[in-house]
């Protein structure tokens, strides 16, 4: 697996990234063992950036992967995000983005994790009642105290993200991107290019949507969270999988999966583009590593967005409680 420098860090990360919300459930039922052989494995194809949050299991998922860490420290990229409050139940309560915060969360996190130092720090969402300078600001000062690398932000507006880089720099922004979810092309992947910001792509198989077996919402286990989103359910999970046609036919065209196209198409949108696919299976963390062979022409990526346009899929991408979070 390719290396490359993330934005304006001196970090070496993998080309395409772990996202490890699933290895603490939130799919379905967790397998701790099979978990952990998908991080081994992920290691071992050169896959070094990995990618979790607080508030994935309200701290079990940061815990999870501490105990894994253990004598790998130095051959991983972490990154881990904050923002998010939850109450006793481990039930998602607000977010916050006070400085207080900020440093609280930071000290828990590195606890949970059992290291020194966070490669890279996320604002999870941002929080509207709290300046993104305040937050940004207290984010820098982590830097200064050596308990964090680099800052990147979540889900952020473009103005906001303006507003964060005139603070600090800001290494990284994640945002769903995939050919299901292209909003970010319009603005903020060129601001981020203008900033000196990488792009980090997450959900870029659409949470399944862009696979070979996509799975309907009414068929997955209540503890699945995607039998709630809008995209999985009724008529615009029916709508969302005629969409996929197109990329399904050229998968076999090419001799490779559904999601491989999926990840290919965000990896040709330029070096400053980073997947991170999430998996807690050993065999997808496999599948979707090797999409980095997969080469597509200028007609196959014409041909693809053609067929799926900006706003296309149906339904929204998180429930309406969730979308009233993102793109502050």
């Amino acid at each position: 697996m390719q290396l490359r420098k993330l934005g304006n860090s001196d970090l070496d990360v993998s080309i395409q990234g772990l996202g490890c919300m699933e290895i603490a459930g939130w799919y379905g039922a967790r397998d701790d063992a099979e978990a952990i052989a998908t991080l081994d494995r992920a290691l071992e194809l050169g896959v070094n950036f990995l990618d979790s949050a607080d508030v994935y299991g309200a701290g079990e998922n940061e815990e999870f992967l501490g105990r894994w860490l253990k004598g790998k420290r130095d051959q991983v990229i972490l990154a881990t995000k904050f923002g998010s409050t939850w109450d006793d139940s481990g039930q998602p309560t607000g977010i916050s983005g006070t400085p207080d915060h900020v440093r609280a969360a930071c000290e828990a996190s590195l606890a949970r994790l059992g290291i020194d130092t966070i490669d890279l720090y996320y604002q999870h969402r941002v929080d509207p009642d709290v300046p993104i300078e305040d937050t940004v600001g207290a984010m820098g000062d982590l830097i200064k105290a050596g308990k964090v690398r680099y800052i990147g932000l979540s889900e952020a507006a473009p103005g906001t993200l303006r507003r964060a880089a005139a603070t600090h720099p800001i290494t990284a922004l994640q945002t769903e991107y995939s050919l299901l979810s292209r909003e970010p092309e319009s603005e903020l992947i060129p601001l981020c290019r203008e900033v000196g910001t990488a792009f980090i792509a997450y959900s870029p198989i659409a949470r399944g949507l862009l696979t070979d077996v996509a799975p309907r919402g009414e068929d997955l286990p209540s503890d699945d969270f995607r039998s709630a989103f809008p995209r999985f359910l009724g008529d615009n999970y029916d709508q969302n999988l005629s969409l996929i046609d197109v990329v399904k036919a050229l998968a076999k065209e090419k001799g490779c999966t559904t999601a491989q196209v999926a990840l290919a198409w965000v990896h040709a949108k330029g070096d400053d583009v980073f997947p991170i696919p999430g998996t807690k299976r050993r065999r997808y963390v496999e599948e979707n590593a090797a999409a980095v062979d997969v080469s597509l022409s200028a007609e196959n990526i014409a041909g693809l967005e053609a067929a799926l346009p900006p706003n296309v899929a149906g339904g929204t991408r998180y429930p309406e409680a969730s979308m009233a979070r993102i793109h502050r």
